[in-house]
């Protein structure tokens, strides 16, 4: 069996006052990972990480992700950086095209959207190494840009691609450390996501992180059907095709085993219904109850039903 993270979103709807005390839950009930979004209108990724970090000890936070047409290369790295030299190891930065539709709201929507993540991931990265970059790219122009304040050498953050179409998840397994899955997908679209980004030149080392609704129990069922309806009519798929992960505390760490044996490094949790804790708690318990499994959990066959950040 194969061990991978859990992780658990703070959702985009949720009050971002609620922030510290559900990271310090979180943390408590043994998740590895608490993720923030950064969607237009709700809350800021860079500012709700820095607020799950200081609220705890041991958790990694993820950006998931941070709009490459929404946030200048340069000041993303800084802020980055920042969060890295106070907090070594425990942040992952999650870089992505951004909606469109939300992009042209915001007046920053690229003319190529393929040229700028890839140059936008290839100048964090390098100006996190701490080297000196420019850029003449078809979407981007550094000149000579370098952080005075890199991280340090063994705690450079990874930066992963939060990407969904094709020609993006090639492009992940060229320019990023890793690749981001929205919700939605499953253990199948998992080995696709592999195999496109092998094709873009990933290695072994190539990590697959992906988003799934979570509903633990009857009062939770009918918002993860919602939920599922709405992310199957964003991804243009069946809502049986999508994934999610529901029903009993077993079944949905079944579920979760199956995106572990899939490849997934790390499964996040995007709990719908009341008393997400709750349910964290439950699902957690699950996983730790295989005879088999430590906590970091591991994977086992699963069935699935199951989508914040968008690519």
């Amino acid at each position: 069996m194969t061990a991978f993270r859990i992780g658990v979103m703070f959702d985009r709807s949720w009050d971002p006052a609620g922030l510290p005390a559900f990271a310090r839950e979180a943390e408590a009930l043994g998740a590895d990972d608490l993720w923030v979004v950064e969607d237009l209108g709700w809350n800021g990724g860079v500012s709700a990480a820095a607020v799950a970090l200081g609220a705890t000890e041991r958790l990694r936070v993820g950006i998931g992700i941070a709009p490459a047409p929404l946030r200048s290369p340069a000041l993303l790295a800084m802020e980055v950086a920042t969060l890295a030299r106070v907090f070594p190891g425990r942040l992952v930065a999650g870089i992505g095209h951004g909606v469109r539709e939300w992009m042209r709201q915001a007046g920053v929507a690229p003319r190529s959207p393929l040229a700028l993540l890839e140059e936008a991931l290839t100048a964090v990265r390098g100006l996190l190494r701490g080297e000196r970059v420019t850029v003449d790219g078809r979407e981007l122009r550094l000149d000579g840009v370098r952080l005075v304040h890199p991280p340090a050498k063994d705690a450079v953050p990874p930066v992963i691609a939060g990407v969904v179409s094709p020609k993006s998840l090639e492009l992940a397994g060229r320019a990023a450390q890793g690749t981001l899955v929205a919700e939605g997908h499953g253990p199948r679209d998992l080995l696709a996501v592999r195999a496109a980004a092998e094709r873009g030149g990933a290695g072994a080392d190539h990590t697959v992180t992906v988003f799934t609704f979570l509903g633990v129990g009857a009062a939770a069922a009918p918002a993860l059907r919602e939920a599922v309806a709405g992310h199957a009519q964003w991804l243009g798929r069946d809502e049986a095709a999508t994934f999610a992960a529901g029903g009993t505390a077993a079944e949905a760490a079944a579920a979760l085993h199956a995106l572990g044996d899939a490849g997934a490094h790390t499964v996040v949790l995007r709990i719908c219904g009341p008393e997400p804790l709750t349910q964290l708690r439950d699902v957690m318990t699950a996983l730790g109850s295989d005879a088999t499994a430590p906590l970091v959990p591991q994977s086992s066959a699963g069935r699935a039903t199951a989508p914040a950040g968008r690519s």
